[in-house]
């Protein structure tokens, strides 16, 4: 009987991860949105088509990468975030598995351009399916251009599953406010199909919800600031009672990053229940700052959910 086990190729091995870190184009989206973050660009400019489904371009002018870096980006667990196990342990950066670079280019045609500001010439980049079609020195601007086209085009069942449009960019929408709510130093903006849908001026947390959701806004957000041993939670409340319209935003960020947390909401809502009617969901805007040390933002591959060490201390200090 012969050996059943086999080491996969590494196209396949990077196909199965993208199942992991890229679902939809908002996904791809998220990943490098973060990067040009990461990179400490001043501005980036996004720019989808057909809601992201037949391309994808993030432009930043932030520090760009060398030749050698920019093919080395779109290997797995190729990372500048990480260089021994304990860094885990203190990551205040959005990226850092390594994956999302590699997973975007396993499913789909990208094209990166870039170039450092110590460098004459910058570097072009194609890759298809993980391949590397094209890598010469061209002349460009200093930061980083990425144009995603064709996403899943090798992997057809993945593709058929892609919702409408319509669909598509409502997600990317999302993905776009929760990375300009947590960066308001940041210039940001999106087109959808060539047309403006935002341009973001560099601002405070509080300037950039109004330029995101509405002057009207402005009277009935209610300044956060707490400061404890545990965590440091700041931001805005929307008083239910101030506004005509009924808003539903609901944003929790930890250190700069955005996160998912039903249990961190329920001590919201509950604090709200005694105040509201019980139609009125409680709109906010939360920002924690917490020891890089003391939470966990590796659980999950999206990097959304997130582990605190102290988050019955945390839920006591936002109920109250």
């Amino acid at each position: 009987m012969s050996d059943l086990i086999n080491v996969l190729p590494d196209s396949i091995a990077n196909q199965i991860a993208a199942g992991e870190v890229v679902q939809r184009p908002a996904s791809v989206v998220k990943e490098l949105l973060e990067n040009s973050v990461d990179a400490g660009s001043s501005r980036i400019r996004l720019a989808v088509y057909e809601g992201g489904k037949n391309g994808i371009q993030v432009i930043d002018n932030g520090l760009g990468m060398s030749p050698i870096d920019a093919r080395l980006c779109f290997e797995r667990h190729a990372t500048s975030k990480i260089t021994k196990a304990s860094d885990l342990e203190s990551i205040v950066t959005m990226g850092f598995r390594g994956e999302a670079l590699a997973s975007i280019a396993a499913v789909a045609e990208v094209t990166l351009i870039t170039r450092r500001s110590q460098d004459e010439l910058g570097v072009k980049i194609t890759l298809s399916g993980s391949s590397v079609i094209e890598n010469t020195p061209t002349a460009c601007s200093i930061g980083a251009n990425f144009f995603v086209r064709n996403l899943f085009f090798n992997v057809p069942a993945r593709r058929r599953f892609l919702k409408s449009t319509a669909v598509e960019f409502k997600h990317v929408v999302a993905e776009f406010l929760r990375v300009a709510l947590s960066n308001p130093q940041i210039a940001m903006a999106l087109y959808h199909q060539q047309v403006t849908v935002y341009n973001l001026a560099a601002t405070n947390p509080k300037q950039r919800i109004l330029d995101l959701f509405g002057k009207e806004l402005n009277e009935s957000l209610i300044p956060i600031d707490l400061v404890s041993d545990t965590v440091t939670i700041q931001g805005f409340i929307i008083d239910p009672l101030l506004t005509k319209k009924r808003y539903n935003e609901q944003y929790l960020f930890v250190n700069g990053r955005y996160m998912r947390s039903a249990y961190f909401n329920r001590a919201i809502i509950n604090a709200f229940e005694r105040l509201v009617p019980n139609e009125v969901l409680p709109s906010f805007f939360l920002y924690f700052t917490v020891d890089p040390q003391r939470i966990d933002v590796n659980i999950h591959p999206t990097k959304t959910e997130i582990k605190f060490e102290d988050e019955h201390v945390i839920w006591e200090i936002l109920f109250s």
